[in-house]
Protein backbone atom coordinates (compact mmCIF):
# COMPACT_ATOMS: atom_id res chain seq x y z
CA UNK A 1 0.00 0.00 0.00
CA UNK A 2 1.52 3.52 -1.16
CA UNK A 3 2.08 6.35 1.49
CA UNK A 4 -0.88 8.20 0.48
CA UNK A 5 -3.38 5.31 0.25
CA UNK A 6 -2.29 4.10 3.61
CA UNK A 7 -2.17 7.83 4.76
CA UNK A 8 -6.18 7.98 3.45
CA UNK A 9 -7.15 4.72 4.90
CA UNK A 10 -5.67 5.93 8.06
CA UNK A 11 -8.01 8.60 8.55
CA UNK A 12 -11.27 6.49 7.43
CA UNK A 13 -10.70 4.37 9.76
CA UNK A 14 -10.49 6.96 12.31
CA UNK A 15 -13.07 8.45 10.98
CA UNK A 16 -15.35 5.62 11.84
CA UNK A 17 -13.69 4.51 15.36
CA UNK A 18 -14.47 8.64 15.90
CA UNK A 19 -18.52 8.43 14.68
CA UNK A 20 -18.74 5.29 17.06
CA UNK A 21 -17.50 7.10 19.84
CA UNK A 22 -19.25 10.24 19.55
CA UNK A 23 -22.62 7.60 19.14
CA UNK A 24 -21.94 6.25 22.02
CA UNK A 25 -22.08 9.28 23.95
CA UNK A 26 -18.87 10.96 24.39
CA UNK A 27 -17.25 13.82 22.93
CA UNK A 28 -14.05 14.16 20.44
CA UNK A 29 -11.50 16.63 22.24
CA UNK A 30 -8.53 15.90 19.55
CA UNK A 31 -7.63 13.81 16.33
CA UNK A 32 -4.30 12.64 15.59
CA UNK A 33 -2.88 14.91 19.00
CA UNK A 34 1.24 14.75 18.96
CA UNK A 35 3.06 15.40 22.10
CA UNK A 36 6.65 15.31 22.83
CA UNK A 37 6.45 11.21 23.27
CA UNK A 38 4.40 10.78 19.56
CA UNK A 39 0.81 10.59 18.20
CA UNK A 40 -2.54 9.44 19.96
CA UNK A 41 -4.88 8.53 17.14
CA UNK A 42 -8.33 10.35 18.88
CA UNK A 43 -9.04 11.55 22.79
CA UNK A 44 -12.57 11.23 24.08
CA UNK A 45 -14.17 12.51 26.90
CA UNK A 46 -17.46 10.66 28.47
CA UNK A 47 -18.28 11.57 32.41
CA UNK A 48 -15.24 12.79 33.55
CA UNK A 49 -12.85 10.00 31.70
CA UNK A 50 -10.55 11.00 29.46
CA UNK A 51 -9.87 8.30 26.61
CA UNK A 52 -6.84 7.58 24.52
CA UNK A 53 -7.74 5.92 21.35
CA UNK A 54 -5.28 3.62 19.63
CA UNK A 55 -7.24 2.53 15.77
CA UNK A 56 -5.56 0.13 13.84
CA UNK A 57 -7.08 -1.60 10.80
CA UNK A 58 -7.03 -4.84 8.81
CA UNK A 59 -8.39 -7.64 7.39
CA UNK A 60 -9.35 -8.97 10.69
CA UNK A 61 -9.59 -8.36 13.84
CA UNK A 62 -6.82 -10.29 15.25
CA UNK A 63 -4.38 -8.95 12.44
CA UNK A 64 -4.97 -5.68 13.31
CA UNK A 65 -4.90 -6.68 16.93
CA UNK A 66 -1.15 -8.22 15.94
CA UNK A 67 -0.21 -5.08 14.82
CA UNK A 68 -0.20 -3.48 18.18
CA UNK A 69 2.97 -3.75 20.09
CA UNK A 70 4.70 -3.15 23.28
CA UNK A 71 6.51 -0.61 21.91
CA UNK A 72 3.40 1.36 20.95
CA UNK A 73 1.84 1.03 23.97
CA UNK A 74 4.83 2.39 25.58
CA UNK A 75 4.17 5.71 23.69
CA UNK A 76 0.99 5.66 23.55
CA UNK A 77 0.95 5.87 27.56
CA UNK A 78 3.90 8.16 27.67
CA UNK A 79 1.95 10.53 25.09
CA UNK A 80 -1.52 10.33 27.27
CA UNK A 81 1.02 11.34 30.08
CA UNK A 82 1.92 14.47 28.52
CA UNK A 83 -1.59 15.29 27.38
CA UNK A 84 -2.90 15.04 30.89
CA UNK A 85 -0.18 17.33 32.11
CA UNK A 86 -2.07 19.98 30.25
CA UNK A 87 -5.68 19.18 32.12
CA UNK A 88 -6.64 21.23 35.14
CA UNK A 89 -6.69 17.99 37.22
CA UNK A 90 -3.52 17.09 35.62
CA UNK A 91 -1.98 13.21 36.90
CA UNK A 92 -5.28 13.46 39.03
CA UNK A 93 -7.20 13.16 35.23
CA UNK A 94 -9.18 9.62 35.41
CA UNK A 95 -8.26 8.02 31.67
CA UNK A 96 -7.67 5.03 30.32
CA UNK A 97 -5.93 3.93 26.76
CA UNK A 98 -8.72 1.63 24.17
CA UNK A 99 -7.97 -0.05 21.14
CA UNK A 100 -10.36 -0.32 17.93
CA UNK A 101 -10.00 -2.89 15.68
CA UNK A 102 -11.58 -2.29 12.71
CA UNK A 103 -11.75 -5.66 10.11
CA UNK A 104 -11.87 -5.22 6.36
CA UNK A 105 -15.61 -4.77 6.61
CA UNK A 106 -15.71 -2.01 8.64
CA UNK A 107 -16.67 -3.62 11.76
CA UNK A 108 -15.41 -1.87 15.04
CA UNK A 109 -14.43 -4.15 18.18
CA UNK A 110 -12.98 -1.62 20.43
CA UNK A 111 -10.90 -3.30 23.53
CA UNK A 112 -11.17 -0.94 26.74
CA UNK A 113 -8.49 0.25 29.06
CA UNK A 114 -5.76 -2.13 27.84
CA UNK A 115 -3.38 -1.02 30.15
CA UNK A 116 -4.75 -2.73 32.67
CA UNK A 117 -5.60 -5.75 30.48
Amino acid sequence: MSGTVSYHAGLSAEDQVSRRYVRDGHTILSRRWRGKAGEIDLVAEKDGTVIFIEVKKSRSHARAAERLSQRQLHRIYRSAEDFIGHLPAGANTDCRVDVALLDHHGEIDILPNVLCA
